[in-house]
């Protein structure tokens, strides 16, 4: 075997080979011409001697990255460190006193930026590093919720307040695919709200925007039919601006909203007239607070992409291509071979007190997306106190931008099953307390077969990773032979938390563990995670 200082170096030797490009700094103009006046300069004051200030000492690897051993494979919290410092431009000794909130206190960016642009052209071109470009970016408000997890000021109003329904109730009446339920009663108050409960979308439907209507979602709502990995063109559910969707409070079954292999998705709000999913409970004054959270089941979303995990009887040989069953419902499949198939546009759109634990490991979310293509587009949009995960992606390519996690009791963004994508402008705040025990900023993932193909390969850029919760090891946790890149981010851990952690089960194909071995093409191996132009603020610095 290697020894551990040859590792090393192959190590950082392909981690070095990876980084982008460091930024030069901008030209400074010459002065012009003119006279320069040089007045005689003042006696300098007699200093006043005062207290020797305390240096702040560097951090040390140990506190950096926590090491987790798997199948009796460790990551060391030395390697994990040295792959960070071989990246460009990254400041693992920032501090919260940089952070009000979500935003930066100050306008300078924290840590010299990178472009990510020069990644591929779905990126926009930043020069500051994190979501928000300094405390007046705008960029999050008014299609965002306020919440104590994150305040994003402006015209955004808090998530507990009722939705914008609006009057007119009484006399409204149901659009074509809704049923009328009548008007809404929560305990003894009655709203006024005008109940139009969706349909099975078996044809295209279109929900306006009526004053004084909400559309209830009953049961496992679902638009279209699975029609496989290969199969037509479905139906489309078309949700226009400013409607308000909430699950249905008076029966026990989890509600959700499905759009199924085929069919699309036109959730199309604006930043002043956003879409909101949330719960019934919702609906009234003080039906809700800051710590409400999984009232109904989220969205998933089913798409003919690819994925890694495949359900017995698909993939490799078999006549069907690699297909799996989606979490949280039964018999539901995405998967296949389409990778620029399109699951429809949701954009300013918030997922309100959504989440459901089934049982361990079998979830619903805010957002659940499984194998949906590059043809899916996904911008502006809130998952807000979610019981699970605020974003679960399993397979597919499809790229996000402009997310935000507020509130998750577990991970703010979770991808794995083989997704390849990039994200750009995310946040995720945790709540403050109640998280659970393996709750994490982002959860990156390749599953137990760690060398399944495609590989899980992504690139987030301009993320801002508020962690508060004080009984997890870590923000970023990256296991199972994944690859990433993670450019223009700022992460924030409170004491007891570190900021990465790294995991590898396996040392097959060269002895080193599988998430920071050397790139190997053949199995779609890029080689060490990548960091470049990242301020770290770890331990509650």
């Amino acid at each position: 075997m290697a020894s551990y200082q040859r590792i090393r170096t192959i190590m950082l030797t392909a981690c070095s080979s990876l980084a982008l490009a460091g930024c030069g700094a901008d030209d400074v103009a010459s002065p012009g011409a003119g006279t320069v006046i040089i007045n005689p300069p003042a006696p300098a004051p007699t200093p006043t001697p005062g207290p020797t200030p305390t240096p702040t000492a560097g951090i040390t690897a140990a506190q950096f990255a926590a090491p987790t051993t798997q199948s009796g494979t460790t990551i060391t919290a030395e390697e994990q460190f040295a792959i960070v410092n071989a990246g460009t431009n990254n400041n693992v000794n920032g501090t919260g006193a940089s952070l009000n909130g979500v935003y930066p206190v100050a306008a300078a960016s924290l840590a010299t930026a990178a472009d990510p642009s020069t990644i591929n052209p779905f990126f926009t071109s930043t020069n500051f590093v994190g979501a928000l470009n300094g405390p007046t970016d705008t960029a999050f408000q008014g299609w965002t919720c306020n919440s104590t997890s994150a305040n994003f000021g402006g015209t955004s109003t808090a998530c507990a307040a009722v939705p914008s329904v609006g009057a007119g109730g009484a006399t409204a009446a149901c659009p074509t695919g809704t049923a009328d339920d009548g008007l809404l009663t929560i305990g003894t108050t009655a709203t006024g709200f005008r109940i139009c409960r969706i349909l099975p979308v078996t044809t295209d439907v279109t929900l306006p925007k009526i004053a004084g209507v909400f559309y209830r979602l009953r049961g496992q709502t679902e638009v279209g039919t699975d029609l496989g990995a290969t199969g037509g063109a479905g139906v489309t559910l078309t949700i226009a601006a400013g409607a308000v969707i909430a699950a249905d409070a008076s029966e026990a079954t989890n509600d959700l909203l499905l759009v199924n292999r085929g069919s699309k998705i036109q959730a199309i709000g604006t930043r002043d007239a956003p879409i909101v999913f949330t719960s019934q409970q919702n609906l009234v004054a003080n039906g809700v607070s800051d710590v409400t959270q999984g009232q109904w089941g989220g969205i998933i979303l089913l798409g003919r992409s690819t994925t890694a995990v495949c359900a017995t009887g698909t993939g490799g040989t078999n006549p069907t291509p690699c297909q799996q069953a989606i979490e949280g419902v039964t018999q539901r499949f995405y998967g296949g071979t389409n990778e620029a198939d399109s699951s429809g546009q949701m954009s300013y759109v918030q997922i309100r007190y959504s989440g459901i634990a089934i049982s361990d490991g079998n979830e619903l979310q805010g957002l659940t997306l499984g194998a949906t293509g590059s043809g899916t587009v996904l911008d502006h949009i809130q998952s807000h106190n979610s019981a699970d995960d605020g974003i679960e992606i399993f397979g597919g390519t499809t790229n996000v931008k402009y997310i935000a996690v507020t509130g998750a009791d577990d991970d703010g963004f979770d991808v794995d099953n083989g997704w390849r994508g990039f994200m750009q402008f995310m946040i995720a705040a945790q709540k403050v307390s109640g998280a659970t025990a393996d709750s994490f900023a982002t959860e990156i993932d390749s599953n137990g077969a760690e060398d399944l193909l495609p590989r899980t390969w992504g690139r987030y850029a301009n993320f801002t990773f508020i962690q508060t919760a004080t009984n997890v090891p870590a923000a970023i946790r990256l296991r199972g032979g994944a690859d990433m890149t993670f450019v223009n981010g700022v992460v924030k851990t409170p004491a007891g938390s570190a900021c990465i952690n790294l995991v590898a089960q396996e040392t097959a194909n060269g002895g080193v563990p599988s998430t920071i071995r050397p790139a190997n093409p053949a199995i779609q191996d890029q080689g060490p995670p990548v960091f470049n132009s990242v301020y770290f603020g770890c331990q509650g610095r």
